[in-house]
C-alpha cells in the first residue's frame, strides 16, 4: 500500500513539474500613445505619438491553462497637443501651435495569462510606469492669409516638464499573444492610463497617458 501511495505521489509531482514551465526572452515593438486632458468643463485627447518599446519578459506557467508574466520595458510615450490662436478681426490670420510631449518611461507590466491553446493566450494586468524624464517641444504654423508650413518657434522651443508631472503612471491592460513552436511570439495589448500625471491640478485637471502596443519577441526555456 505504501509503495502504491509513493508511486502515486511521484506521478502527481511529475505531472505538476511538467505543467510548470519557465520561459524568458527579449521583446520589442510599436507603441501608439495618446494623452488625455480633462478638467471641470471639458476634455481633449491629443494626436498620437508613434513610437516604440524594447525590453525583456519572463513567464511562469502554473498549469496547462494559467500563467504569470512580468516584464521590464523602455518606451518614450506621450502625445501631440494642438493650440490655435486666431485674430478676431481677421479670420484668415491665426497661429497654430503644436506641443509634443514625450515621457521617457520605464514600464513594469505584470499580468495573469489564460492559455486557450498551447500557443494562443489572453492576458490581463497592469503596467506600472516610472517617468524618468519628460520634455515638451513646441512648433508652429504662422497663418497670414493662410498657413506657412514648417514655421518653427525659435529660442526655447523645447523645455523640461518633469517637475510638473507625477512620476508613477499606472495603466491596466488587456492583451493577446500567439507563440510558435520555436519560441517566436507576437502580441498585442491596450494599456488604459488611470493615474493623474498632473502634479499640481488647480481646476480639477487630470492628465492621463494611454497606449497600444504591437510587438514581437522570443522565449527561451523549457517548452
Amino acid at each position: 500500500m505504501k509503495k502504491i501511495l509513493l508511486l502515486a505521489a511521484v506521478a502527481v509531482m511529475g505531472m505538476s513539474l511538467k505543467a510548470q514551465e519557465f520561459r524568458f526572452g527579449p521583446k520589442a515593438g510599436y507603441s501608439y500613445s495618446t494623452v488625455k486632458l480633462k478638467d471641470n468643463s471639458n476634455s481633449e485627447t491629443s494626436d498620437p505619438v508613434h513610437t516604440f518599446y524594447i525590453g525583456g519578459m519572463a513567464e511562469y506557467k502554473i498549469s496547462d491553462k494559467f500563467g504569470l508574466q512580468g516584464e521590464v520595458l523602455y518606451s518614450p510615450l506621450g502625445g501631440k497637443l494642438s493650440i490655435t490662436e486666431s485674430d478676431p478681426d481677421d479670420v484668415n490670420t491665426f497661429l497654430n501651435v503644436k506641443a509634443k510631449q514625450t515621457y521617457h518611461t520605464l514600464l513594469v507590466p505584470i499580468s495573469a495569462k489564460y492559455f486557450i491553446t498551447e500557443g494562443l493566450s489572453v492576458s490581463a494586468g497592469a503596467s506600472f510606469g516610472v517617468i524618468l524624464s519628460a520634455k515638451q517641444k513646441l512648433s508652429a504654423d504662422l497663418g497670414l492669409g493662410g498657413i506657412i508650413p514648417g514655421f518653427e518657434l525659435e529660442g526655447n522651443d523645447e523645455r523640461d516638464i518633469k517637475d510638473q508631472m507625477n512620476t508613477l503612471n499606472i495603466a491596466p491592460f488587456l492583451g493577446a499573444e500567439y507563440m510558435l513552436e520555436n519560441g517566436l511570439f507576437f502580441d498585442v495589448r491596450y494599456n488604459m492610463g488611470v493615474s493623474n500625471l498632473s502634479k499640481d491640478p488647480v481646476n480639477g485637471e487630470k492628465v492621463t497617458n494611454s497606449f497600444a502596443q504591437i510587438g514581437v519577441g522570443f522565449k527561451f526555456g523549457n517548452n
